[in-house]
């Protein structure tokens, strides 16, 4: 056997918690779909019945559990949009919608925590989205629960409160790409693996944030989400 070695210390791979568990998940690689609330997708200033679906990326170590969300540097307009997260333990090229529900092995809720001001700066010259949305500490998670305990969750509410006032709601039933169909569309154009994450999008409600408020997310049947901003 080859023994591999390395000029220097590798970085740890990221991984996520099971509820109720000691087991951790590992993550491959985080996507993201955008707009996939019709109102939140109005509200951002477009018109979803002529958009086709997209995705970005963010970084597996941008995830964050049980920890403050220290405020990033270099932007002065963070904001807060709170998404059911989907975890693959299978995955694959070319999947069928039909078979897409049996790569999802669980479900929580997370962040997309995004540097307004600066993804709104790349909009405008068409360059990447990266220094808004995949900076550090930018997808905060919960522990994850099985789908063999939940089931898949296509319906129920999904909310944000900022210092207990209410900020974002709406239902899982109003997402316009439903996961089995983000799982799907993805599968087309990378070649899916376990341990992908998907967060599969935000209500409208986004807003701003600032140093020591208190956010806390919640998506019925998968748990809630509460952390300060540091």
């Amino acid at each position: 056997m080859t023994t591999v070695t390395f000029a220097f210390a590798p970085v740890a791979a990221p991984t996520l918690p099971v509820r109720g568990s000691g087991e951790r998940l590992p993550v491959h690689r985080i996507y993201c779909i955008g707009r996939n609330y019709e109102a939140h997708a109005v509200e951002m200033g477009h018109d979803p019945s002529k958009e086709p679906p997209f995705f970005f990326q963010k970084n597996p170590d941008n995830l964050i559990v049980g920890a403050d969300f220290p405020y990033p540097p270099e932007t002065s307009d963070v904001h807060h949009e709170i998404e059911m997260v989907a975890v693959l333990s299978k995955g694959g090229k070319n999947i069928a919608v039909a078979d897409a529900l049996a790569c999802v092995w669980g479900y929580g809720v997370g962040l997309d925590m995004t540097r307004r001001d600066l993804q709104g700066e790349a909009k405008k010259l068409g360059r990447p989205w990266e220094v808004g949305k995949a900076f550090e500490h930018s997808a905060p998670c919960t522990e994850i629960v099985p789908a063999s305990q939940i089931g898949h969750p296509d319906h129920g509410a999904i909310w944000l409160k900022v210092n207990g006032e209410e900020k974002q709601k709406g239902d899982l039933n109003q997402m316009i790409w439903k996961t089995a169909e983000q799982v799907a569309i993805l599968s087309r154009y990378f070649e899916l693996q376990p341990g992908d994450v998907i967060f599969t999008g935000t209500p409208s409600g986004v807003g701003p944030v600032k140093k020591g408020d208190v956010l806390e997310g919640f998506v019925e049947g998968v748990g809630t989400l509460k952390i300060k901003v540091a």
